[in-house]
């Protein structure tokens, strides 16, 4: 077996299969025919939900097998735990300066364009019950809390639960067990290692599914809050995409060039992933094939393994950008003025919020209810405001989620000095090695 950080010299291409068997050719199909749907025949749109929610359910079931099989294996293979807390460290030195750097950017941009400016809403007349769920489970989520939860009650609840930071906790206590007892291991090892085949064969079967799964999540959305619904708080979605966007290209492009690689080539790489994520706005119902695809491109697998599920629920710049200006929108709908004191106080709150709220369903609203908490003068009910859009909105949180993530990975590769370059140049160029010349846990391209 030729692992992930070795050299890939001499590789045999895979012959291209033609367009239409393309994942995103099919998922961007999807997508376009789910919008058409949920707009002409609103009822049957909505009806789609169930496609949309068991796709994503079938993610979600191999999530925490992928994630402990690449985990334990990878850290396992290392046998030296200092590397493994030194891939820690950069990872979290790179996650708090990314996100807060999001929090900031989405600060003085909602200063600058002002986007509620001017709606004069009068926070008495807002339906604080629209947004009470949210406030409840923002309550409930502390820091004492978020730690608390990362511990699970049992070693296989991790497992079974479908929490990715328990599902992380075990992974990394087992894999450094596992690595300890050296060559008594390697027969644990080898046999993870081959089941690992055999879920990202799963994985491999379940994207098949992925057109499908996007047609249902798009209808549903169009049908449910139709493509009008935009037209009543374009301002801040127009701006939040914006903001989105020039983040991905300007600070992550900045980014993965002083890396040696271009931004636009990783989007293109990860098209298929990227369309999935905006037809089902979750960027979980891409996690194992990000995993796969990031391997097949050259980085380790104890890397990957540790980058990106810990990315899943702390380097979430498309969050923390939405947090920053959606906060700064409602003040400014309802008239608020808030200090330069207030902001830094916002932007600290949802520094912890954020990770607070990690791995929560529709983590992005409950963590802003959470923030706007500690900060009396906003009206939590104006979260009632942008409850409308926030489906919409989610899609490019996810989005630029996702983009952050595949960045990181690259990123900390590079540092360790382990990115295979030669065979993160083919996959870029969208060539890919042989099944039989992959990492252990990679898989064909669909």
């Amino acid at each position: 077996m030729i692992l992930p950080d070795q050299h890939h010299a001499g590789s045999h291409l895979s012959k291209p299969k033609p367009w239409y068997a393309q994942l995103y050719v099919q998922v961007l199909i999807a997508i376009t025919a789910g919008v058409l749907l949920g707009h002409f025949a609103p009822d049957t749109g909505e009806a789609m939900k169930p496609i949309g929610d068991g796709f994503i359910k079938l993610v979600k079931m191999i999530i925490a097998p992928v994630i402990f099989l690449t985990i334990v294996t990878g850290i396992a293979g290392m046998r030296d735990l200092g590397a493994v807390g030194r891939v820690a460290g950069k990872a979290f030195a790179y996650f708090l300066f990314f996100s807060t750097l999001a929090l900031i950017v989405g600060l003085i941009v909602a200063n600058v364009i002002r986007p509620g400016a001017g709606l004069n809403i009068d926070p008495a007349t807002l339906d604080a019950g629209k947004i009470a769920d949210y406030a409840a489970k923002a309550h409930e989520t502390t820091l004492t809390g978020f730690l608390l939860g990362v511990i699970p009650d049992t070693f296989l609840s991790a497992l079974t639960q479908g929490n990715i930071l328990q599902t992380l906790f075990v992974a990394i206590l087992f894999g450094i067990g596992l690595g300890m007892i050296g060559e008594r291991g390697d027969r644990v090892l080898t046999a993870l290692e081959d089941l690992s085949l055999a879920v990202f064969k799963v994985v491999a079967i379940l994207m098949r599914a992925a057109p499908v799964g996007a047609f249902g999540a798009m209808a549903f959305t169009i049908g449910k809050y139709g493509v009008g619904t935009l037209a009543n708080l374009a301002a801040l979605v127009g701006t939040f995409y914006l903001t989105s966007l020039l983040f991905v290209l300007v600070v992550l492009g900045t980014v993965s060039w002083l890396a040696g690689f271009s931004i636009l080539r990783l989007i293109a790489y990860l098209k298929a992933e990227l369309l999935l994520v905006l037809g089902t706005s979750s960027s979980e119902s891409a996690l194992p094939s990000l995993m796969e695809k990031m391997e097949r491109a050259g980085c380790p697998k104890s890397i990957v393994g540790l980058v990106v599920p810990t990315g899943y629920s702390f380097n979430l710049d498309g969050t923390n950008i939405y947090m920053t200006l959606a906060a700064l929108f409602i003040a400014q709908a309802c008239n608020v003025d808030l200090s330069l004191g207030q902001q830094l106080l916002l932007l600290g709150v949802a520094m912890l919020s954020s990770k607070g709220a990690a791995g929560v369903t529709g983590a992005g609203f409950i963590t802003l209810a959470a923030t706007l908490s500690i900060v009396p003068d906003v009206p939590v009910a104006g979260m009632a405001l942008i409850l409308g859009v926030d489906r919409f909105m989610s899609e490019c949180r996810s989005l630029t989620n996702f983009i952050g993530n595949a960045v990181a990975t690259v990123v900390v590769s590079r540092w360790e000095g382990r990115l295979d370059r030669e065979q993160f140049s083919l996959a870029l160029s969208g060539h890919s090695a042989r099944i039989d010349e992959m990492p252990a846990t990679a898989v064909p391209a669909e």
